[in-house]
């Protein structure tokens, strides 16, 4: 009996790759994005699982396949690594569940034991070519982003923008609206996505959708493929969009260049922070300002009272049901003198 095959969720963008058509490649010939196989070496420890192209989680075992991507990552609080870093026994790991694969060169103690993997081969078209996220993709032309959009940024990663994405989409379909939601910068993971489309969103994206692995990479190439993705996005006619830029604006993740493309459309700018020590950092090291402060800093009391002596702004915790009246009062005025939204 062949050994399972797992196809992990950055396979989501390509439904017509064939996990059993593989062919080994030359080192110099690999690239971010490729989509290759890996033979599982070892399942990690019980904290590390697979991500399935239907956000599922499974535990995968020695040598189960798994099919995902090429990639980088630079994770503040858990890990860095990349393919390139890729030794030439072939070994490497899964540096997010999503499949995202590469050499980990620095991690945290506190991180899940990685899968253990070793390539196989690269997938390939029936012509011989390779299988890659961008390829997967198709994109229209970017065009003016003009759906008012509220804008979520964070100090760090697990700082709670996915969560204060939730609360806003909850409140903005409580309010009648359609609501497109998105994760424009990270490293692949599924689960964010989903969450929002859990919480109500009509539509939901991240930056897989325009096929790649992560948004670690040139501005440009980034940039362009972001712009294909919020034309879009753009063409639903949403009356409204809850964009998270992932980790932190200042990170290699290009969140800056995604934010760009997103400035004469955003409405009100969230930042979520750990604590308010690091409200008052991204405040300093990135010259935008914010509407409001969420996430852990703002927890309790004494968080909130912090946030405003450092630096004179307002945190709300945005998961307490008792600030929803004030949210939707925000938002009502915020969205109401909101400039008109284009014709896709």
């Amino acid at each position: 009996m062949d050994d399972p095959i797992v196809r992990a969720s950055v396979c989501r963008v390509a439904p017509r790759l064939d996990p059993t058509r593989v062919e080994t490649r030359p080192r110099e010939t690999w690239e971010t994005g490729d989509y290759v196989v890996g033979f599982v070496e070892d399942g990690g420890s019980d904290g590390a699982m697979i991500e399935l192209e239907s956000g599922r989680m499974i535990h995968v075992q020695r040598r189960d396949r798994v099919v995902g991507a090429f990639t980088i990552r630079h994770a503040t609080l858990e890990a860095t690594g990349s393919w390139r870093s890729i030794e030439p026994d072939g070994r490497f790991v899964a540096m997010t569940a999503a499949g995202t694969f590469g050499r980990i060169t620095s991690e945290s103690p506190y991180v899940p034991r990685f899968v253990q993997l070793r390539y196989l081969g690269h997938c390939v078209t029936q012509e011989g070519d390779k299988h890659t996220m961008r390829r997967s993709v198709e994109l229209p032309p970017a065009t003016p982003f003009s759906t008012p959009t509220i804008l979520v940024v964070g100090s760090s990663m697990s700082a709670g923008k996915t969560a204060t994405c939730r609360v806003l989409v909850r409140r903005l379909r409580h309010m009648g609206l359609r609501v497109v939601a998105a994760k424009l910068t990270g490293c692949g993971r599924y689960r964010d996505a989903l969450s929002m489309a859990d919480a109500g969103a009509h539509w939901h994206y991240d930056f897989m959708d325009a096929g790649l692995p992560s948004t670690i990479g040139p501005a440009e190439e980034v940039g362009a493929a972001l712009g294909g993705l919020l034309t879009r996005i753009q063409a639903h006619a949403a009356d409204v969009a809850v964009v998270e830029a992932g980790a932190s604006p200042l990170e290699p993740y290009n969140g800056q260049a995604a934010i760009q493309l997103l400035d004469e459309s955003i409405v009100l700018t969230i930042l979520c922070a750990s604590d308010p020590y690091a409200v008052m950092g991204i405040r300093q090291a990135f010259d935008r300002p914010f509407d409001l402060v969420a996430g852990p800093t703002a927890n309790t009391t004494a968080g909130v009272a912090l946030v405003s002596r450092l630096t004179g702004m307002r945190a709300v915790n945005l998961v307490d049901p008792a600030e929803h009246p004030a949210l939707d009062s925000l938002l009502r005025r915020t969205l109401s003198s909101a400039p008109e939204r284009s014709t896709p």
